[in-house]
């Protein structure tokens, strides 16, 4: 298994602005870069393509409020592979985000894609950071 960790961004926001914005698909699209198209999401999965790759689906396996977002490939996916996203709140009004996917590659596709997984994870972190600041 595969381990991809986002930088640890500091966020001005309270965990439970930033739990109940991951909590939600829908915001997701928000954070994805320009790659990802033909997003479709509801409560609880989601769907989309990845420009040249593949087309993956995400649903929630678990929610620890304020705390911890636990999301699983869904559907049809190239490889099996996880997202967790860790919230700690350092202080009022200030949180600490960290973002790992976990993915089980081939060797072939570790060598294709390790670069392109450690990027997108790092760009959702950094999104989620100017997102929840700004409130856009």
């Amino acid at each position: 298994m595969a381990t991809f960790n986002s930088e640890e961004v500091v966020i001005a926001r309270d965990s439970g602005y930033i739990y109940e914005f991951l909590a939600d698909f829908g915001n997701f699209e928000k954070l994805m870069p320009p790659q990802v198209t033909d997003w479709k999401s509801d409560s609880e999965s989601c769907s989309f393509n990845i420009q040249n790759m593949a087309t993956l689906g995400m649903r929630f396996r678990s929610r620890i409020p304020n705390i911890r977002i636990d999301i699983v490939a869904d559907g049809k996916a190239p490889f099996p592979f996880d997202l967790q996203c860790f919230i700690d709140e350092t202080g009022p009004g200030t949180s600490r985000v960290k973002l790992q996917f976990n993915a089980d590659l081939s060797p072939m596709l570790m060598m294709m894609a390790s670069r392109p997984l450690g990027n997108f994870v790092n760009i959702l972190a950094v999104k989620l950071k100017e997102i929840c600041e700004t409130g856009s």
